[in-house]
């Protein structure tokens, strides 16, 4: 099968329901969401990790077979230019990120390798990747596999197919497979889990306050900017990578002064990622990081925010007034 059959078998499963039509309390029950959305850079070579570590925020040489990090690809000046959820397998490893920027990351990355034995690979169509999110989550796996993990984070790998626990709010996992066994497990869990497409997942990504860089944003944040070192997507004792001098300096020398927040729009404008957010002033406060229709209406998003910004509300977008809501984890100071 290919990913065009693949495509072609979805097309022709269950309905797969827009968050536009899903009813709020469906979200309480357990969905699957086919992730063809992310792609996926496979990494591999002798100088592989030596390679990455010189690359990226987090410390490459933790990824130790059975548990998955996030972790920022930043330009010199501490910009991000992608956010990563990484894994290793069999001395490979494994980058998910928006298929968007697959092509372009690929391709920057490659001009650093010069003669380092490293490979760089779109695994993006080779591998299928399925999500599922909610209460029975849990007990609809155990149906296919022996062992579930517990921790977020952290993954068990059972004949070419890894479950990957994943953080939220309710039970989350994605499921990497190659497409010989996607359409099984498809049909197993979509037979009582209900099918949903991928604005939901992105709602459910940004209910979990995981961030993301989209192609409008690319060099707009610095990790903290984002949270990522509340998720543990900064190791500052690994050493050099690019960009580090600036995201070190924010940690040891100054105070995050610009945090990730999740919020709610009530507006029927769609909202863009890199959109400005002003404050009562006019003044910029911040901009969109990411954005999904909410259940019951208007959008809900995780905005880059001045924190001094939050004294001066309301906050605008295009005018509609930013609603705070609480992330699922505690803001705190570098």
């Amino acid at each position: 099968m290919s990913i065009q059959q693949w495509h072609q078998f979805l097309q022709h499963s269950a309905i797969q329901y827009p968050l536009s039509e899903i009813n709020p309390s469906l979200t309480e029950k357990t969905v699957i969401c086919d992730l063809s959305h992310l792609g996926l850079l496979q990494i591999q070579g002798s100088d592989a990790s030596t390679f990455l570590q010189g690359q990226l925020t987090n410390d490459i040489k933790q990824l130790h077979g059975s548990n998955a990090h996030y972790t920022a690809y930043c330009n010199a000046k501490g910009r991000m230019l992608a956010i990563f959820l990484a894994f290793a397998q069999d001395s490979q490893f494994f980058m998910q990120l928006p298929k968007a920027l697959v092509e372009p990351i690929t391709k920057r990355l490659r001009m650093f390798i010069l003669r380092s034995k490293v490979e760089i690979h779109d695994a993006s169509a080779s591998m299928i990747k399925i999500g599922l999110n909610g209460p029975h989550a849990p007990s609809l796996l155990s149906t296919l596999f022996s062992e579930i993990p517990t921790q977020e984070n952290t993954f068990t790998t059972h004949d070419n197919i890894t479950l990957l626990r994943l953080s939220g709010t309710q039970p989350r996992f994605e499921i990497l497979t190659d497409i010989e066994h996607a359409s099984e497990i498809w049909q197993i869990l979509s037979a009582q889990a209900t099918p949903v497409t991928a604005d939901v997942w992105e709602w459910l990504d940004i209910h979990s306050g995981i961030p993301d860089i989209k192609t409008s944003t690319q060099e707009a944040f610095v990790p903290q900017m984002l949270n990522l070192d509340l998720l543990d997507g900064i190791n500052f004792k690994k050493g050099c990578y690019t960009g580090q001098e600036i995201v070190a300096r924010t940690h040891y020398l100054g105070k995050v002064k610009r945090r990730m927040h999740l919020a709610h729009l009530d507006t029927s404008a769609v909202p863009q990622p890199g959109e400005i957010i002003t404050d009562s002033t006019h003044e910029p406060a911040g901009k969109i990081a990411r954005c999904a229709p909410a259940p019951g209406g208007g959008y809900d998003i995780l905005a880059e925010l001045r924190l001094d910004s939050l004294e001066n509300s309301p906050l605008l977008v295009n005018a509609v007034q930013l609603e705070i809501k609480t992330l699922p984890y505690a803001l705190t100071s570098a």
